[in-house]
C-alpha cells in the first residue's frame, strides 16, 4: 500500500527494539540494515528513511550502503531466492546451461520473481562452494553438482511442498 508521498507504509514499529539495542553504537548501520531486511524480507524505501532519521544519517547514505552491498534487497523476493553462482568453477561446469533451464522453468530472467510470488532468480558472482559446482543456494540451502535436469528437479519439489502448505 502506497501513502500520498509514493513510500510504502511497513510497519516501523517492528524495528524499534533493533533502534534501540544499536542507537549508541558508532558503525552499526549495515547491521541496522541487515536486522531490517531480516524483518521485512527486503528494504522498503520508508525503513530506508525511517533508519536515516533514527540514525542521524542522510536517506542517500543509507541508500548508498544499502545499494553498495549486494547482500540488500531493494525489493520484495520470492518465497525461495534462488543465488545460481556464475564463479569460474561453476561456469566451467555449466552454470550457464543451469540459469538457462531454471529461466525456461519458471518464466523469469535473473533478478526477477515469479508472477506467483514463490521464486526470485539472483545470480552471483560467488557462492564460496567451488568443490559443488556448479552450486546454487535456495534460502539456506545448497545444491551441488548441479545438471539443468537437477535444478528443475528441485524447483518441482520446491514448488509441490509450496502447494501443500497452501
Amino acid at each position: 500500500m502506497n501513502c500520498c508521498c509514493g513510500l510504502e507504509q511497513s510497519d516501523l514499529s517492528l524495528l524499534a527494539p533493533v533502534l534501540s539495542e544499536y542507537k549508541d553504537t558508532k558503525g552499526s548501520l549495515i547491521t541496522i540494515l541487515q536486522k531490517a531486511q531480516d524483518i521485512y524480507g527486503y528494504l522498503p524505501t520508508d525503513v530506508i528513511y525511517h533508519v536515516a532519521e533514527k540514525t542521524g544519517n542522510t536517506p542517500a547514505k543509507v541508500m548508498g550502503v544499502a545499494t553498495f552491498y549486494t547482500q540488500f534487497r531493494l525489493q520484495p523476493v520470492g518465497k525461495y531466492l534462488i543465488m545460481l553462482c556464475q564463479g569460474t568453477a561453476c561456469h566451467v561446469n555449466g552454470s550457464e546451461r543451469i540459469e538457462a533451464a531454471i529461466c525456461e522453468e519458471l518464466g523469469i530472467k535473473d533478478g526477477e520473481t515469479t508472477a506467483d510470488g514463490l521464486f526470485t532468480l539472483k545470480c552471483v558472482a560467488c557462492l564460496g562452494c567451488c568443490s559443488l559446482s556448479p552450486v546454487m543456494m535456495i534460502n539456506e540451502e545448497t545444491y551441488g553438482s548441479l545438471t539443468p535436469e537437477k535444478a528443475i528437479s528441485i524447483l518441482s519439489d520446491l514448488r509441490e511442498k509450496a502447494g501443500d502448505k497452501q
